[in-house]
């Protein structure tokens, strides 16, 4: 999953890559007992709590690097001003950390799933790490105090970016985003379970009759 960039105080929206902290586990700067419990393997059974604490944290430093976007931004935007065109902005803005590669319609690895060869298409922000970050905002927005109806994270115009976004990288890519349905498992008529029982008892009947005739015959 691409990282999101954490904008630090004196960044520019529209400036380089300037004093940003990227957000991600494997950060160099682990020290001490994070750096011990970095090296060890992760559970295989990670309890729900643990699971709401790191959605928690991660939606809280999301909700923080928006509000320094907002801050940076020529001329700087109030939350209460800021609408789904900013969102936008600053979903685009992110693409320049992305570390997904999305191949051009003029590469001729376009639509494939595991280039052979480096190629010098862009690197942008997968989709999914999109899609993830947008849930999160939405909720932080209400959490703080916002209205769901002027929400800017559920804006018609965020959700047809995220729908473009997934298909233009899905044919880019050469990967499918649907999800797989789960075959559910036919319901057992009531003539079909019935006759199984009663086949069920006829074998019985007859693995009884021969046990008997067996026992007679033994004598």
């Amino acid at each position: 999953m691409d990282m999101i960039p954490q904008l630090m105080e004196g960044s520019s929206a529209y400036g380089g890559v300037t004093n940003l902290s990227i957000i991600t586990n494997n950060s160099s700067s682990v020290t001490g007992a994070a750096a011990a419990e970095a090296t060890q393997p992760p559970s295989s059974s990670s309890s729900p709590s643990a699971n709401s604490s790191r959605y928690e944290n991660q939606k809280r430093r999301d909700w923080n690097t928006f509000g320094q976007y907002l801050r940076n931004h020529r001329p700087p935007l109030s939350l209460s001003r800021c609408s789904g065109a900013h969102v936008l902005e600053f979903l685009r803005y992110l693409d320049q950390f992305g570390k997904t590669k999305v191949h051009t319609d003029v590469c001729h690895f376009y639509g494939h799933p595991n280039p052979p060869a480096p190629c010098p298409c862009p690197l942008r922000q997968a989709w999914g790490s999109l899609d993830a970050l947008i849930g999160r905002l939405r909720a932080a927005f209400e959490e703080n105090g916002g209205k769901p109806e002027t929400n800017p994270f559920g804006a018609r115009a965020v959700r047809l970016y995220l729908r473009e976004v997934r298909d233009m990288q899905s044919k880019a890519r050469g990967v499918s985003y649907e999800k797989k349905k789960r075959k559910r498992p036919l319901p057992q008529s009531p003539a079909s379970s019935s006759s199984a029982v009663a086949s069920h008892q006829q074998f019985q009947m007859l693995s009884g009759t021969s046990s008997t005739t067996q026992l007679k015959f033994e004598k």
